[in-house]
């Protein structure tokens, strides 16, 4: 997680820095609704990179909004779901969803 000295002193930029990216936001979208595997992922996120995946899963996890569970079985079970802190963003994405749905409806 980073330190607050390296976060922007602005609290909207300090969210966009941690939730900002596209990718972020619709990885986070998939796990308000369950854990998800590496793979359900990637097939459900059409146009994302093996590498982009695999980075935003890490520096979600590093910021504490995912969690990563292995189980130890063979071949290895992996599942990212959203930590407490990342569920307590859920009024975000929900508005979010709101918006967008509103907005449509206007065009």
């Amino acid at each position: 997680m980073k330190t607050k000295d390296e976060l922007p002193e602005c609290p909207v930029a300090t969210t966009v820095s941690v939730i900002g990216s596209k990718w972020k936001l619709l990885i986070m979208r998939n796990l308000l609704v369950r854990p998800w595997r590496f793979n359900e992922l990637k097939k459900d996120l059409d146009g994302i990179s093996q590498k982009v995946l695999t980075d935003s899963l890490r520096t979600m996890e590093e910021d504490g909004i995912i969690t990563r569970t292995v189980y130890p079985e063979v071949p290895p079970h992996v599942e990212y779901a959203l930590s407490e802190l990342g569920e307590s963003m859920r009024p975000i994405l929900d508005a979010m969803k709101a918006w967008g749905t509103e907005y449509k409806n206007t065009l």
